[in-house]
């Protein structure tokens, strides 16, 4: 089972906000998908994670139901923190599957409802409005803008 003790070894780092030890579980050609990042390829990917782990202040990770075979795998995780735009508390129940290959992560992809994110994070705009595409759309735009600026910093 060592495609779970990878998948178990992304989590660990991810709890220990361990950006590096969650890349380096990552195909260099890794491709990650999400509701708020659709489509991010190998370092943009690893970007994202050390981005979220750094501004993270009071992030944790929960993770469970963690299986594999040699070329999939899945994994639920629970990330609870405070949005930092709205101040807000945020738990996000999201679902994840891989496909693995060479005992690399080479696609990963988390599913959450964006809506149920948006409520959470966004409060009152998040309720009335947060499942409308207009709003997602800005939701998506924003978390874009932040990697790219973080990507320019971590360049710099």
């Amino acid at each position: 089972m060592a495609n779970e003790a990878l998948i178990t070894r992304f989590y660990t780092a991810f709890a220990a906000r361990d950006a590096v030890a969650m890349g380096a579980c990552y195909h260099p050609g890794v491709h990650f998908s999400d509701p708020v990042f659709p489509e991010l390829h190998g370092d943009d990917a690893r970007a994202m994670w050390s981005m979220l782990c750094a501004r993270g202040k009071d992030l944790t990770i929960a993770f469970r139901d963690v299986r594999a075979d040699s070329q999939r795998g899945s994994a639920s995780w629970i990330a609870r923190y405070t949005f930092s735009a709205s101040g807000r508390f945020v738990t996000n129940r999201i679902n994840a599957e891989f496909e693995l290959a060479d005992g690399l992560i080479v696609r990963h992809t988390d599913r959450f409802s964006l809506y149920a994110w948006a409520r959470s994070a966004l409060g009152p705009t998040g309720v009335l409005l947060g499942w409308t595409p207009l709003v997602q759309s800005k939701i998506r735009r924003q978390a874009a803008a932040a990697l790219r600026a973080w990507r320019a910093k971590e360049e710099r």
